[in-house]
């Protein structure tokens, strides 16, 4: 019998009995944090933080105890979350009106399941893709052009079998394999809907003709073109289901399975990117996580989430994005301290945090004896797309215009 745990993104630690085994193992992966309840043996004290999703952990011969799911709601609205997502990876793909098909979901793994399904289903309805792939093989007949120096090298002069290079026109090109390893990954997750899932395996029929990736080894490479703009939107979706986020460790003999969002890195990448687009047609530029250095010696590494520059390359402003609520008492100072670092490094008169949400929309620090200002801006992400992606070019203005030309 399956164990589900139900925890809200940054809500506060509820207690719930568990092996100490799963326990273990869910502080170990970082998937939320969790410790022993000091007053209660065999209970555990869970907090999610800014990971969401769901994770199943089983504990082979565990007592008839079953496998533990973990699943963590966000704040946000899933939709919204999608919207964030979609954006971040592809800002002319169709996501500036939030428009990603999540059905009726209302949980994070099921909603995503279904948008990719849905998007594959699109990108599939013309027939699969088909293009070049260079392939190299031993044959019995000339084909492309021979590999001379493999045939003298592993054939000794020998006439056949032959060492041949040549392009091969077939379906089984990076962007269809991409498609189908996203697919056999959403189907080897609990907690895919059923229905979602019998579509998934209609979905994986259909790509039959791929060769499945290796695990572990790096995505094929494919770019974006006039042929492949109707598998674009899957593409760059499969490619949130594979790039890693995904806890699949075996701990201690514990099999663990799942998918987890980390809304850190989410927000940050929504905000660079939307930064950088509400700049284009103008004469400055975005650079996302610039690294710099805080010392003369370049000892000190520095990565800013954004630079700005200006038409003569030189840096304009810096900004830095914190998914953090503001608390009765303020954000916390040593965002503050973080961020007059850059500043004094990039030489830089003001700086900028963008939280996600504040009691206040911006504040605003002078440094004492330095003169910086360093800006608190805050999102509030329950806001339609079109709003958000308002603020943030109202922000990208406000970055430019404080500045001097």
């Amino acid at each position: 019998m399956t164990t589900v745990i139900e925890l809200v993104e940054h809500a506060p630690a509820t207690g719930h009995v568990l092996p100490d085994a799963v326990g273990r193992a869910l502080a170990a992966a970082r998937i939320v944090d969790a410790s022993p309840d000091p007053y209660t043996p065999g209970r555990w004290l869970l907090r999610a933080g800014s990971k969401v999703g769901a994770v199943s952990v089983d504990v082979p011969g565990g007592g008839g105890s079953g496998p533990v799911t973990v699943r963590v709601t966000p704040k946000v609205p899933i939709a919204r979350l999608f919207f964030l997502l979609g954006y971040s990876l592809d800002p002319k793909g169709g996501w500036r009106d939030g428009q990603v098909d999540v059905g009726e979901h209302r949980e994070v793994l099921p909603a995503l399941a279904h948008a990719v399904e849905r998007q594959t289903d699109r990108a599939l309805r013309k027939g699969l893709l088909q293009g070049y792939r260079a392939t190299e093989e031993s044959a019995l007949v000339v084909r492309g052009r021979i590999r001379e120096a493999d045939q003298i090298r592993h054939r000794f002069g020998a006439a056949l079998p032959v060492e041949v290079a040549y392009d091969e026109f077939t379906t089984d090109i990076a962007e269809n394999r991409i498609l189908r390893a996203a697919v056999e990954r959403l189907l080897r997750l609990p907690g895919v809907p059923r229905e979602v899932r019998r579509r998934l395996l209609h979905q994986r029929a259909r790509l039959a003709d791929a060769t499945p990736l290796v695990p572990g080894q790096p995505l094929p490479a494919w770019r974006p073109s006039r042929l492949n703009t109707r598998y674009q939107p899957a593409l760059h979706l499969a490619r949130a289901v594979l790039d890693g986020s995904s806890p699949e460790h075996v701990p201690g003999g514990l099999r663990i399975d799942g998918f987890l969002f980390d809304m850190n890195r989410l927000f940050e990448d929504f905000v660079t990117v939307a930064l950088r687009e509400a700049l284009r047609g103008s004469d400055l530029t975005g650079a996302l996580q610039d690294p710099h250095h805080l010392d003369e010696e370049d000892a000190i590494r520095m990565k800013p989430d954004f630079v700005l520059y200006g038409p003569d390359g030189s840096p304009r402003a810096v900004a830095d994005a914190k998914y953090k609520a503001e608390k009765r008492d303020g954000y916390p100072d040593a965002d503050l301290y973080q961020m007059l670092a850059y500043c004094t490094a990039l030489g830089l008169p003001e700086g900028h945090l963008v939280y996600a949400k504040g009691n206040a929309p911006h504040a605003a620090h002078r440094v004492r004896h330095a003169g910086i200002v360093l800006h608190q801006h805050a999102l509030d992400l329950d806001r339609e797309p079109a709003a958000l992606l308002a603020d943030i070019a109202a922000l990208s203005r406000h970055m430019g215009a404080d500045l001097p030309v």
